[in-house]
């Protein structure tokens, strides 16, 4: 597997059968997910009736912006150290979608705490300031590497400032155990099990498995597109300099 990935040719061959098999499995697993979410579980009185059902949407889109930051940091890691282009390609890939997703995670949180909690946003609570905190990340991750000339010096700023973001992971991930904060301690990774019902927990977890496979198929896609854009580019570059 690491050779697939760190070659570019191998890569190109894995990712064309890889990015259709990850779309169709991620779509039918999510859709599956949101229909037993929205329409088949019985609402949950406790969270605010049926607003519970926003879960659905908010808990895998959280999962998935914090290992999406992981896997950016990874990447870099790996181009930091070994110069893997690919891994470059990758963390450029990666940064958008977690964006993304971690706007998603902000939105879908406040739309469940307004009738849940009372408030859209609670600038003291130390759950919902790191996911901020996060966003800010990808967002500067992102407009960092816009801003420097050449890629190489991009490359260079963007890893540094992956690695060194992501210890908010972490804080995102134990924020409750840590500070105050109104959201509920784990539910479903627990040293005793999960505190979720099944009837609830299965569709949640099949439906984070199919976003899983979904922005894969899209990361991988991003690449295959900056790997063309570069193949372009030095087609051009060559044929510029033969005339």
């Amino acid at each position: 597997m690491w050779s697939i990935l760190a070659n570019p040719y191998k890569f190109m061959a894995f990712s064309k059968y890889a990015i259709p098999i990850g779309f169709t499995i991620g779509v039918v697993l999510f859709g599956y997910s949101l229909w037993q979410g929205f329409l088949v579980v019985p609402a949950d009185e406790v969270q605010g009736g049926d607003i519970f059902r926003a879960m659905f949407i908010h808990v895998p889109s959280a999962w998935l912006c914090m290992g999406l930051y992981t896997g950016l940091a990874i990447a870099s890691f790996v181009w930091f150290i070994w110069r893997h282009e690919l891994a470059d390609v990758a963390a450029r890939a990666i940064a958008p979608l977690g964006a993304a997703y971690t706007a998603l995670c902000l939105a879908t949180g406040a739309i469940w705490g307004k009738p849940t909690w009372g408030t859209w946003w609670l600038w003291d609570d130390a759950r919902m300031m790191s996911v901020l905190v996060l966003f800010f990340l990808f967002l500067g991750y992102m407009a960092l590497r816009a801003a420097l000339e050449t890629r190489q010096k991009a490359a260079r700023a963007g890893a540094i400032l992956a690695m060194i973001g992501v210890i908010n992971v972490p804080l995102i991930k134990f924020s409750v155990d840590i500070w105050s904060s109104i959201h509920q301690g784990p539910s479903v990774i627990r040293a005793d099990g999960p505190a979720m019902a099944a009837v609830y927990l299965e569709p949640l977890l099949i439906g984070f498995a199919g976003q899983l496979l979904f922005v894969s198929a899209l990361v991988l896609i991003l690449m295959r597109a900056e790997i063309y854009s570069q193949q372009t580019s030095v087609i051009l570059a060559r044929r510029l300099s033969e005339g």
